[in-house]
């Protein structure tokens, strides 16, 4: 069960949490906080202090105002009060290494039930399961794969999907090549 639900009309911030040392942090140039690794790097220690994994993070929106998602799971899972506790944290966080958001919503929540695959550890752990992968460019005339996680190497996933024809076709997907991944639920 996720936390995103809006409860204030502008973003809380909470000072003082300080679990996180200064020198375990690493801030990236405030110009190229555009990818997910920069903002794994500067928010996953944040996020393992408090106990959590660190699934994905991303930041949507325009210039005027922008929200920072960030999806945290641990083997317990995830309830309201441990997305409240990692989003004091990241505030505190943010507040202090400033990466270059001004009016911004920061959203902490489980990953769900259709949770983004960000790492190839994440794509090992869910193999042989159905995932849906957006690609940066196309493949194959493909720029939106949904398949078979037939097998997850340390650069690249091979994914089985129904091609022309009906046709099953084994895609090898370059996680560089990969813009965004997520399971396909179970109902």
């Amino acid at each position: 069960m996720g936390c995103t639900e809006k409860w204030a009309a502008r973003p809380l911030l909470f000072y003082g949490v300080g679990e996180v040392t200064r020198e375990e942090i690493s801030v990236p140039h405030k110009a190229g906080m555009s990818s997910a690794t920069d903002w794994r790097r500067l928010l996953e220690p944040g996020v393992s202090a408090l106990g959590f994994e660190l699934v994905d993070a991303e930041l949507v929106g325009g210039n005027h105002h922008a929200t920072l998602r960030v999806y945290i799971d641990s083997p317990k899972g995830v309830v309201v009060d441990d997305c409240a506790r990692v989003s004091r944290q990241l505030s505190a966080l943010l507040d202090v290494e400033d990466p270059g958001l001004s009016d911004y919503t920061l959203e902490v929540s489980s990953p769900g039930l259709d949770r983004p695959l960000a790492t190839p550890a994440h794509f090992r752990r869910f193999a042989g399961e159905t995932i849906k992968v957006k690609l940066a460019r196309p493949l194959a005339g493909r720029r939106k794969i949904t398949g078979r996680l037939a097998q997850a190497a340390d650069d690249h996933v091979v994914v089985e999907a129904e091609g022309v024809g009906g046709v099953i076709e084994k895609f090898t997907l370059a996680y560089a090549d990969i813009e965004r991944a997520r399971l396909v639920p179970k109902l």
